[in-house]
């Protein structure tokens, strides 16, 4: 089992940046895919990005491509998403899932665990 705990979430304008972090407990991270979802108000939550154990793999939402980029660091049990060029449609609560079986799942039911969510807002 894994507890995830993302952070870094908040207010910026259009066209700025954020990390977000998602730290994991347990001391098999590596052996877990992750993937980061976000869901706006009134909407499901979709894909953002996913990356494979070891992070040699990536795979990123359409909406996203070019923009944001998700990494790994097992040594420290964190998966990061860079966002850049935020756009206001881009507001959304952000959450960090890890999968045990397989990488570059889009269907949020396939992850087994998921962080609490952090916020992130982007005024025009």
């Amino acid at each position: 089992q894994v507890q995830l705990v993302e952070s870094g979430g908040g207010l910026v304008q259009a066209g700025g940046s954020l990390r977000l972090s998602c730290a994991a407990s347990g001391r098999t991270f590596s052996s877990y895919a992750m993937g980061w979802f976000r869901q706006a108000p009134g909407k499901e939550r979709e894909f953002v990005a996913a990356i494979s154990w070891s992070g040699s793999s990536t795979y990123y939402a359409y909406s996203v491509q070019g923009r944001f980029t998700i990494s790994r660091d097992n040594a420290k049990n964190t998966v990061y998403l860079q966002m850049n060029s935020l756009k206001p449609e881009d507001t959304a609560v952000y959450y960090c899932a890890a999968d045990s079986t397989s990488w570059g799942k889009v269907a949020p039911w396939r992850y087994d665990y998921w962080g609490q969510g952090t916020q992130v807002t982007v005024s025009s």
